[in-house]
C-alpha cells in the first residue's frame, strides 16, 4: 500500500509538470520569409539511423543531420496512443489535436462518413486553419510536394479539411479555384489556390472512364482542365516537369495515373522525377509567384512512401526512399538562402522497426543482412540456432511459426518481407507510438529545441514566419 501510495503520488506530481505551460519562443527580429517543411512520413529514430549507415556508414551524415537545431517531437493523436498520418500532420499544420483519420478539423469531429458517402456539412466539427492558409493569406506563394497521391494524408492536411481522411475525391475538390467544394481559404495571396501541387493519384482529379480509368472521378469532373482553366500549367512525367517554361507561377504535376508515385529503388528516372528535383521545380515556381509581392513561400515536402515500405516491412526500400528524401533536403539547402529561409524536418510517427544484434561494422549493407560478428563475419544466431536479421518488426506479415535456415536467404533483395514479433495480414505493420525527432536549420531555427507535443511546432512556426 505504501509503495502505491509512492507510485500514485509520483504520477500526480509528473502529471502537473506536463501540464506546466511551456515557454514562447520570442519572435525573431526579421521573420522568416520562407518556410520549408519537410515531412519524412513513418521516419523514426530507427529508421534514421538506419538509413544513415545504409548510405554513409555508421560514422556518416546525413544532410537532414547536419542541420543544428534538433528536437524531439511527441506525436500522440487525441484518441489514440498511436497516431495515424491524419491527425499528426494535421497537429503540425493547425496547432490542434484531433482524432485519428481526421484531416484540419477541430477536436470534437468524429471520422464518420455519412450514408451518401461524405462527410456531414454541419454538426461534425469545424474547419481549423492551416499554415498553408496563413501563409497564403499574408501573400505567399505556397506548395505541396509528395512522393504520395496529392489526397493522401499528409498532403491533404495542409489545404483541406475533412472528417475522414478516406475521401480522396472530396479533398481534391477543395484545391480546385472556384469549383465545387473549394476550400475559400486558399484565396489570397498572389493568386488564388495552391501554387504548386506535386504527386501522384491521377484519378482522384480525373473523371471514371470504364476502360482507361476505373479509379476516376464518379462526378466525372476533370479538376486538371478546372485548373488549366484557371492558369495552372499542367504536366504528367519528368520531361514535363524539366521542360517547364521560367515564367511559369502556378503548376500541377500529377505523376502517377492511379496510387502512389514509385519506391525509388523501382523509380524509372526517365519518366518519373524524383522527390529532388520536384522540390527543386517547387522553389522556382514558388519564387517566381511570390516575386511581384516579394512576401516569400511556404513548401511542404512529404517523403511520403517511407510509410508503406515499413508498413510491408520491406526495409531496403524504406531506407532507400529515406535516402532519397534527404536528398531533396540537400537539394533544397543548396538552392535558397538559409538568412531568410526556415527548414524544419520532421515525422509524423515512428514504426515498429528495431535495430538489434551486436553486428559487424564496415559495410552499409550490413544493417540489412543478418548480424554477423564483428572480429568473424560469420553469422551469429537465435536461440534456435538461426542467423537473424539486424533489422526486425514488432509486427508485420512475416513472422514464421516455426523458424528455418531459409528465413534470411533473401535478406538483400529489395522486396524481403522482414521478420517480425507479431503477426499481421499483408502490409498491416503498425505504425509506433514513440517520439521522433525534428531539426531545424536557418532563419528562427534557434526555437527549435527540448521535448515537445506536434502542436507546439506549430506555433514556432508561426513565430518564426511572423504569422
Amino acid at each position: 500500500m505504501k509503495f502505491n501510495r509512492a507510485v500514485l503520488g509520483a504520477a500526480a506530481l509528473f502529471a502537473s509538470l506536463s501540464s506546466a505551460p511551456e515557454a514562447h519562443a520570442e519572435p525573431p527580429a526579421v521573420p522568416a520569409k520562407n518556410v520549408i517543411f519537410f515531412l519524412g512520413d513513418g521516419m523514426g529514430p530507427t529508421t534514421v539511423t538506419a538509413s544513415r549507415i545504409y548510405g554513409y556508414g555508421e560514422a556518416g551524415k546525413l544532410a537532414m543531420e547536419k542541420l543544428p537545431r534538433t528536437a524531439r517531437i511527441k506525436t500522440f493523436s487525441l484518441d489514440a496512443q498511436t497516431t495515424d498520418s491524419a491527425p499528426s500532420m494535421a497537429a503540425y499544420m493547425t496547432g490542434v489535436k484531433m482524432r485519428n483519420e481526421v484531416l484540419s478539423m477541430s477536436g470534437e469531429t468524429v471520422a464518420r462518413i455519412e450514408a451518401d458517402g461524405h462527410c456531414a456539412p454541419t454538426g461534425n466539427g469545424v474547419a481549423v486553419p492551416t499554415f498553408l492558409e496563413k501563409a497564403k493569406a499574408a501573400g505567399k506563394a505556397v506548395g505541396v510536394v509528395t512522393t504520395t497521391e496529392l489526397t493522401h494524408a499528409t498532403p491533404a492536411a495542409t489545404y483541406s479539411h475533412i472528417c475522414n481522411r478516406n475521401l480522396p475525391y472530396d479533398i481534391s475538390a477543395q484545391a480546385v479555384p472556384g469549383g465545387a467544394g473549394y476550400n475559400t481559404a486558399l484565396d489570397g495571396g498572389v493568386s488564388a489556390g495552391v501554387d504548386v501541387l506535386l504527386g501522384g493519384g491521377a484519378n482522384h482529379w480525373t473523371p471514371f472512364n470504364a476502360s482507361t480509368n476505373g479509379s476516376g472521378r464518379p462526378d466525372g469532373r476533370d479538376l486538371t482542365a478546372e485548373m488549366q482553366s484557371k492558369g495552372y500549367s499542367y504536366v504528367t512525367n519528368g520531361p514535363g516537369l524539366r521542360g517547364l517554361p521560367a515564367s511559369t507561377t502556378k503548376l500541377l504535376g500529377l505523376f502517377s495515373k492511379t496510387s502512389h508515385l514509385n519506391y525509388e529503388l523501382d523509380r524509372d528516372p526517365s519518366t518519373e522525377p524524383s522527390l529532388a528535383e520536384m522540390t527543386v521545380k517547387a522553389i522556382e515556381v514558388l519564387k517566381k509567384a511570390s516575386s511581384a509581392g516579394n512576401q516569400g513561400f511556404f513548401l511542404m515536402v512529404e517523403g511520403g512512401r517511407i510509410d508503406h515500405a515499413l508498413h510491408d516491412t520491406k526495409a531496403q526500400k524504406a531506407l532507400a526512399d529515406t535516402l532519397a528524401f534527404d536528398s531533396a533536403i540537400q537539394a533544397a539547402m543548396a538552392t535558397v538562402d538559409l538568412s531568410n529561409t526556415l527548414i524544419v524536418v520532421t515525422a509524423d510517427h515512428d514504426h515498429t522497426m528495431t535495430m538489434n544484434g551486436y553486428g559487424q561494422r564496415g559495410s552499409g549493407l550490413h544493417v540489412l543482412d543478418v548480424v554477423r560478428d564483428p572480429a568473424s563475419g560469420a553469422p551469429l544466431v537465435d536461440a534456435d540456432g538461426y542467423p537473424y536479421p539486424t533489422l526486425v518488426f514488432g509486427n508485420g506479415p512475416n513472422r514464421p511459426i516455426v523458424r528455418s535456415a531459409g528465413d534470411t536467404m533473401n535478406l538483400l533483395d529489395k522486396n524481403f518481407t522482414h521478420i517480425s514479433a507479431v503477426r499481421t495480414s499483408a502490409g498491416g505493420e503498425t505504425h509506433g507510438g514513440g517520439d521522433v525527432m525534428l531539426m531545424a536549420g536557418g532563419a528562427g531555427a534557434e526555437a527549435f529545441k527540448g521535448t515537445m507535443d506536434n502542436t507546439k511546432v506549430f506555433q514556432l512556426l508561426k513565430t518564426a514566419a511572423g504569422l
